[in-house]
């Protein structure tokens, strides 16, 4: 009797530790993912920032984009290079690894968001930017953009 008894408990305590060891392997996957897709923000928030330099530099010169919707291929580009599809260069990040960014020229407009209503010169135009950052880590990745105003 006493045989049987610990051959249960020896049973249940194969079980036990058979359902620990899956849920620890399910938190290890679950924090792996939560890793990836933090790094892909933080490079997709790097690769836009690198785009915003770009735009910022006194020099920098785009033509108006023909389709100025948000670059489709956002959700697929692998790497630098033109798309002849958006008409959209994509550029990798310098310094961080699966990072790219691309510019498009939306329109050039006197007075954006209202700017001008606190005293700006009204005879500049504004000249605006998409930018839009990728960042890809792991399986994860995370696309970002921002629109920038020049003068």
């Amino acid at each position: 009797m006493a045989l049987i008894v610990s051959l249960v408990f020896l049973l249940l305590l194969t079980l036990i530790g058979i359902s620990s060891m899956q849920n620890a392997t399910l938190q290890e996957k679950m924090s792996g993912s939560v890793k990836f897709r933090n790094e892909s923000f933080q490079i997709a928030e790097a690769a836009a920032r690198m785009g915003e330099s770009a735009v910022q530099a006194t020099n920098y010169k785009l033509a108006t984009c023909i389709k100025c919707a948000p670059p489709p291929e956002a959700t697929s580009v692998t790497g630098p290079g033109a798309n002849s599809t958006s008409g959209v260069t994509w550029f990798a990040t310098t310094g961080t690894t699966g990072g790219l960014w691309a510019v498009q020229k939306i329109a050039t407009t006197k007075d954006p968001v209202n700017i001008n209503s606190v005293g700006w010169d009204e005879s500049k135009s504004w000249t605006l930017y998409r930018i839009t950052g990728v960042g890809i880590s792991g399986n994860s990745r995370t696309v970002v953009e921002s629109i920038y105003a020049k003068r």
